[in-house]
């Protein structure tokens, strides 16, 4: 039995076009975004939904994506896996958070533990995001149970966001938190991991 789970980043919005640091503002996906899916699933990238159990993390722009390649399939919410918050620094360029107070402070500071006013710190966001990789890992074990008899492969598809991406790959790979932003895929692009008697064993980008 071949046991995965892929987690696929939204497509791109008017955040990513305008290079906004921002998480939890619920935009929806541009036009150039659908674009981008629809060329993907030409070529086929994406992993087929058949047998598979569907998340998404709840913002707008997730449960487009995955309506986008997948069309109105069940899935489930889960909160946990949304981005980081950047709170009232929500929607801003670089160059506009040199301006903010405490900006200084952000780039001094190299252990996580800056919190952004009104939004969570690297730390929050890497325990919040670690719980919820519990909880799915938590579910895709359940589904591994119910097809140790059949054989059946056991997959799990998971539409999320870059930093929750890069997030599971330190948490379940490893990878050092310092190379945390190496791993933030492209728009609609993701990684695979593969699961052994319940453990992740390797990766592939998707």
């Amino acid at each position: 039995m071949k046991s995965c789970i892929h987690f696929i980043r939204h497509g791109i919005t008017q955040g990513i076009l305008n290079r906004w640091y921002y998480g939890w503002e619920d935009m929806p996906l541009v036009e150039e975004g659908i674009k981008e899916i629809d060329g993907y699933i030409k070529e086929g990238i994406y992993p087929s939904c058949e047998d598979a159990d569907m998340y998404s993390s709840g913002m707008m722009r997730a449960n487009q994506t995955l309506e986008q390649i997948y069309g109105k399939v069940p899935y489930k919410e889960m909160e946990l896996l949304k981005e980081m918050n950047f709170g009232d620094w929500e929607c801003k360029t670089f160059d506009e958070l040199k301006e903010m107070e405490g900006f200084d402070k952000w780039m001094s500071t190299t252990d996580g533990s800056f919190r952004f006013p009104g939004g969570e710190s690297a730390k929050d966001f890497y325990q919040r995001t670690e719980k919820g990789l519990k909880e799915l890992i938590g579910y895709h074990r359940l589904k591994e149970l119910s097809h140790r008899h059949s054989g059946k492969d056991c997959t799990s598809i998971v539409v999320c966001h870059g930093g929750v991406i890069a997030s599971a790959m330190c948490q379940l790979m490893g990878i050092p938190v310092e190379d945390f932003w190496k791993w933030i895929p492209q728009p609609a692009r993701g990684f695979t991991f593969y699961f052994e008697k319940g453990e992740p064993v390797k990766y592939e980008a998707l």
